[in-house]
């Protein structure tokens, strides 16, 4: 059974940074490009980065570059650094394959506060 978890958000001041990691659990994570995912209007959720196997990285269109995607495939997590938050940030996020999507964690919500 696929499980993954979400962990690392909480109530940041703009500015701030949060480091939100996933563990992921029931699948082979280290052959699977991974994506952290927020909710977007129009659509369930929209991926903010991905990271494929091979450790390359690719980001939303407006998602900015203080945010880094990583990934520790021998303790199957996957991670995202969000620098310099501003409240634009403020969003529940989520882990999951780049496709073939898995059942959803519970995602960990990131409030930016002004």
């Amino acid at each position: 059974q696929v499980q993954l978890v979400e962990s690392g958000g909480g109530l940041v001041q703009a500015g701030g940074s949060a480091k939100l990691s996933c563990t992921a659990s029931g699948i082979i994570f280290s052959a699977n490009t991974m994506g952290w995912y927020r909710p977007a209007p129009e659509k369930a959720r929209e991926m903010v980065a991905s990271l494929t196997k091979g450790g390359r990285a690719n980001y939303l269109n407006d998602v900015p570059r203080r945010y880094i995607i990583s990934r520790d495939n021998e303790n199957n997590t996957l991670c995202l650094e969000m620098n310099t938050l501003r409240p634009k940030g403020t969003a529940t996020y989520y882990c999951n394959r780049s496709e073939n999507l898995e059942p959803w964690g519970q995602g960990t919500q990131v409030t930016v506060s002004t």
